[in-house]
C-alpha cells in the first residue's frame, strides 16, 4: 500500500511557520530563539497568515511549501553575509533555511529575494 500524507496535514505544518511576523536574516543559523540576535544582519516585519502577499502556502513539485516573499528597503543592522533566514513568532524560532549568500552592510538598503520552505510528500 502507498503512503499518504494529506495536504491538510502539511498545511497545519506550513500554516502554523506563516503565523511567525520576524524575519531575520543571519549569517550563521541560530541555534534557538535566544541566538537569532547574535548572528543577524537585516530583519522585517512580516504579517502573519497565509495569502496576505508575505506568506502562500502551495502545491509544489514534491509536496507542498510556504512561500515567504521578497522584502523591500531593509537596512541591515551589521555588516556580513547573509546565509540564513530565520523565522520567529516573537518567542519560539520556527524554521530556518538556507538562502543564496549575499553581502550586506549598514550603508545600505538591501532588498531580499522571496524563498520557500517545502514539506515533501511521503515516499
Amino acid at each position: 500500500m502507498a503512503k499518504l500524507l494529506h495536504d491538510d496535514v502539511i498545511d497545519a505544518a506550513l500554516d502554523k511557520i506563516a503565523t511567525c511576523t520576524h524575519l531575520t536574516f543571519c549569517s550563521t543559523q541560530p541555534a534557538n530563539y535566544a541566538g537569532i540576535s547574535a548572528v543577524a544582519l537585516a530583519a522585517a516585519t512580516l504579517t502573519a497568515g497565509d495569502g496576505n502577499g508575505d506568506y502562500v502556502v502551495a502545491d509544489d513539485t514534491s509536496g507542498r511549501k510556504v512561500t515567504v516573499g521578497a522584502q523591500t528597503g531593509m537596512t541591515p543592522s551589521a555588516d556580513g553575509t547573509v546565509t540564513y533566514a530565520v523565522l520567529d513568532d516573537g518567542t519560539t524560532l520556527l524554521a530556518a533555511t538556507t538562502v543564496t549568500s549575499q553581502a550586506v552592510t549598514t550603508s545600505q538598503t538591501w532588498n531580499s529575494p522571496a524563498f520557500k520552505i517545502g514539506i515533501a510528500d511521503p515516499s
